[in-house]
């Protein structure tokens, strides 16, 4: 890919010779390497470069239209521009999105620091390694029938015709490995475990290794659960599962849209428990992946959500905000129609203070959720409402026993007004960072 000045040059020029005077354009691409291997032997190496810029032209009468492109010479670049203008006379005539206006605001922190990439013979031999050590850490554990170790280098750029121009690098490695077991009588259990960092030197695999055997054999004596109300706590993962499941509550464009369960009015209203607080902080130090700005060259920066069970903000595009009288928050993805998306929790215990410190070494009779499943299938997103099935454990008095199969439902919002603490410890999971939270009662159906 061409760099961001040579395609600003040539993008200003077509547009020129084109008679286009509003247009912008943004572009990523992705290098990456991954591996998998089966007991012993490589299974799968694969190398991939994705690439690919969004082209928007404004025209006379400020309809708008869309074009993608993965060619960003001065011919690929000239054809997506007349493309998009030709597309801009069929646009929606009501809402149409702008630039945002904080699209040429400077940026004080970049990222443009790229760990070396080594070679695919060394991702091997990890990942190898790590398999063989997985198989010796138990004799029931037979196979890792999941596992993946991947090193990724990603560019982004934004530009418009207003002058703005953005540009990020950065290199992200990352680890998942997943074991099962067999043993004569018994159903197979399984578990799984992720880790990521800047680059493969820093990567946990050793971490990642010892949390899966761990998981693993910790769910090799099993027991049935009768069914009833427990107290429930959740892993970080389980968590930000189900937050992420209901994300609706603060995406601006679902609000609009009327695809909420939050409506424009609950901005200040208490939604939650005073123990909880949430922000959306891509740039939070633990973030790997940080981003310094959206798809429409937004930065990004922290958001408070839920502050002490207060609703404070809504995530916002440059559309929404404009609509519903905020500013954006660095949130927004552009291609056909613009979307909000959340980038990076962190959930903590607010300023408020629990009638009583609870601890799994003393807590009688809960269940510690790990790991939610089937969320596309259990979720029901504009009513609240989920039933989904775990791997978990009960726990009494720190002595774990692994659950044999069960079901968690309940309500969303009801969950959120029925935690009752939230562990100061945070964990580090692929959608953020966040402690283990208690909820006062929840369905659990056994077998």
């Amino acid at each position: 890919m061409p760099n961001i000045t040579e395609i600003a040059t040539y993008a200003k020029e077509n547009a020129e010779k084109l008679g286009i005077n509003k247009f912008d354009i943004y572009g990523s691409s992705a290098d990456q390497t991954s591996v998998q291997v089966d007991r012993g032997e490589p299974k799968q190496v694969k190398a991939s470069n994705l690439s690919g810029v969004t082209v928007r032209v404004w025209n006379e009468d400020n309809t708008m239209g869309v074009t993608t492109t993965t060619d960003v010479d001065p011919k690929g670049l000239e054809l997506a521009l007349k493309t998009a203008y030709e597309a801009s006379f069929f646009g929606v005539k009501e809402n149409v999105p702008d630039f945002s206006p904080e699209a040429t605001v400077p940026i004080d922190r970049s990222s443009d620091e790229k760990a070396p990439q080594v070679p695919v013979a060394q991702l091997i031999d990890s990942l190898l390694a790590a398999e063989k050590e997985l198989l010796n850490a138990h004799p029931a554990i037979k196979g890792v029938p999941y596992n993946s170790l991947a090193q990724r280098d990603i560019d982004r750029f934004y530009l418009n015709s207003n002058g703005a121009m953005r540009t990020e690098s950065r290199s992200v490695a990352s680890v998942y490995l997943y074991s099962k077991t067999e043993e004569d009588g018994k159903k197979p259990r399984s578990a799984g475990a992720f880790r990521i960092s800047r680059g493969l030197e820093n990567l946990d695999i050793n971490g990642c290794i010892k949390e899966t055997a761990e998981k693993t054999i910790s769910h090799l004596n099993y027991e049935k659960i009768k069914s009833g109300k427990y107290r429930v706590v959740f892993s970080p993962d389980a968590f930000l599962s189900l937050l992420g499941a209901f994300s609706n509550i603060f995406n601006a464009q679902s609000i609009l849209d009327k695809q909420s369960l939050s409506t424009p009015d609950d901005l200040g209203k208490q939604i939650a428990s005073p123990l909880l607080s949430v922000a959306d902080d891509d740039l939070h130090p633990a973030n790997v992946g940080a981003e310094v700005f959206d798809g429409e060259g937004t930065p990004t920066r922290r958001i408070s959500l839920i502050e002490n069970g207060v609703l404070t903000n809504f995530l916002h595009s440059a559309g929404t905000a404009k609509r519903m009288n905020a500013t954006p928050t660095g949130h927004a993805n552009i291609g056909a129609k613009v979307t909000v998306s959340p980038n990076f929790y962190h959930v903590f215990g607010s300023s408020a203070t629990a009638e009583q410190e609870l601890s799994l070494e003393t807590a009688e009779n809960v269940i510690l959720i790990d790991d939610l499943q089937a969320l596309h299938a259990g979720v029901k997103a504009l009513q609240g409402s989920f039933s989904l099935p775990f791997d978990g454990w009960l726990v009494n008095k720190g002595e774990k026993i692994s659950i044999e199969s069960a079901t968690v439902a309940g309500d969303f919002l009801e969950v959120l007004k029925s935690i009752l603490f939230v562990e100061k410890e945070a964990e580090l999971t692929p959608g953020g960072v966040c402690p283990r939270v208690w909820v006062d009662e929840l369905s659990i159906t056994g077998e």
